[in-house]
């Protein structure tokens, strides 16, 4: 039986195998849960969140929506015990990703593929970044620090004067180069 310590080592390789170029973020605080996992890309970020065959479905629908807020797709990772059951707990444009043990060989098995989620917010993603990030991201775009004004503020102003795609783009350029032995500021 695989539990949670077990899968993340083997999810991680499988994951940079699948998608090349990406940061692996754990236990990242969203709403009023914290994502396991958190895969950015370059200009996407995917949220997986791990169900071993020890764990239940207790938080899972607060956890959906938390995932929808923050993440452009989102995968549960599973194990056989909740694999054919879990589609029901999960909307269908979520990805199922089983893990399991095969001759003492880790499979990970893609049952379902992740579809765009159509509840991203993109103030949820921006809420991520730290100040000294909104701040690196206001330069590129010739924009005022607003060094005396809150994240949220920044935000909002970002969000209203510069272009999804090009903002999206430098969100996630922000998490992939953050230095995560700093406190977050």
């Amino acid at each position: 039986m695989l539990y949670d310590k077990d899968i993340r080592e083997p999810l991680f390789y499988y994951l940079e195998e699948r998608f090349g170029k990406s940061r692996i973020l754990e236990e990242l605080n969203m709403g009023r849960s914290r994502a396991d996992v958190v895969m950015v890309l370059p200009q996407r970020i995917v949220g997986l969140e791990i169900k071993s065959n020890a764990d239940t479905y207790d938080r899972l629908e607060r956890q959906v929506k938390d995932y929808n807020k923050f993440c452009d797709s989102n995968y549960i990772v599973t194990g056989l015990r909740h694999v054919k059951h879990v589609a029901g707990h999960i909307p269908d444009y979520w990805g199922i990703l089983c893990i399991y043990e095969d001759n003492r060989k880790v499979i990970i098995d893609e049952v379902r593929p992740a579809t765009d989620n159509p509840s991203v917010l993109k103030a949820s993603q921006m809420s991520w970044l730290w100040k000294n990030e909104l701040s690196n991201i206001l330069s590129h775009n010739q924009m005022p620090r607003y060094r005396q004004k809150s994240k949220s503020f920044i935000c909002e102003k970002l969000l209203a004067r510069v272009d999804w795609t090009v903002l999206k783009e430098q969100l996630c350029n922000e998490l992939f180069e953050r230095d995560y032995t700093l406190v977050s500021k």
